[in-house]
């Protein structure tokens, strides 16, 4: 039995909520086709959306993307700089979500301080490098996809080695002296950068086109990025309800980018404030 005999066997009917009939394929059943046929499970599921066949994980977001679309999503690749509040979070998302290949790094190991606020830290992995616990996570997450990290602090060569083939960039670092160079990293690879902070009850997120006007360059005069001073969320604290926002929004405005969708905050950014729940857009030039 071919993969196309193999998958169409398997697919059961079903209705979307508003009526459409679809064919979907359970998890169990793509895991028994990938082990018959000895394929990747993340091919098999390719191979069923290309078919028209949804698997089931992925059923409530055909109202958001259609099988192409989704075809087009298990076909993409991210790169996450960053698995702390923001990263751990944007992570999930883009797992749950179906991104078929995340590249993701973080030389930094969890704090005790860190559970107030980041999703993918436990008592259990306290001292833990969060790049394990966040490969641990998005297998358990979504096996059908590829997820890889690297434990280390990058600098510029090595941010634009995990960006090689990527779509997008996400920026989840802390502070703001390493993410100029993700920034120009971001544009040799030629592809759009979203990034986001968070101090206090406040944060933002920009999406920063190849060659774009740069965050840097409205927050630090030349943009340098110079690290002098204390991070702002030094000072302020990181709350879970801001970090879970921006994170939100941020892998919003990814999946956008793989989606073959224009990014809503192209050379803008969103800043938002929890304390007073307000949301204003700027233009960065």
């Amino acid at each position: 039995m071919d993969l196309t005999d193999a998958l169409a066997s398997r697919a059961a009917p079903a209705r979307l909520p508003d009526g459409t009939s679809v064919r979907v394929l359970a998890g169990p059943d793509a895991s028994a086709i990938s082990r018959k046929t000895g394929l990747p499970l993340c091919e098999v599921e390719r191979a069923a959306l290309d078919t028209g066949i949804v698997p089931a994980r992925y059923l409530r977001n055909l109202a958001t993307y259609s099988l192409a679309g989704q075809a087009r999503l298990a076909r993409s690749r991210a790169a996450l700089v960053g698995l702390g509040g923001l990263g751990g979070t944007v992570l999930e998302i883009l797992a749950r979500t179906g991104v078929g290949t995340i590249a993701a790094a973080d030389g930094d190991v969890f704090e005790e301080s860190n559970l107030n606020r980041q999703l993918l830290s436990e008592v259990s992995v306290i001292d833990r490098p969060k790049a394990e616990a966040a490969l641990a996570r998005a297998e358990a997450i979504n096996p059908a996809i590829t997820v890889t990290t690297r434990r280390v602090f990058l600098d510029q060569a090595g941010m634009r080695d995990l960006l090689d083939g990527a779509q997008v960039a996400v920026d989840a670092l802390g502070g703001l002296a390493d993410r100029p160079a993700l920034t120009r990293a971001a544009a040799m690879r030629g592809i759009p950068l979203v990034t986001a902070a968070v101090a206090g009850e406040t944060g933002y997120v920009a999406t920063i086109p190849p060659g774009g006007p740069s965050v840097w360059e409205v927050m630090e005069p030349g943009g340098s990025g110079s690290s002098r001073g204390t991070p702002a969320e030094d000072v302020l604290g990181c709350q879970a309800a801001p970090v879970t926002v921006l994170a939100g929004l941020q892998a919003a405005e990814a999946l956008r980018v793989l989606a073959g969708r224009p990014p809503r905050l192209a050379g803008k950014m969103l800043i938002v404030d929890l304390s007073d729940m307000s949301f204003e857009t700027v233009t960065l030039a």
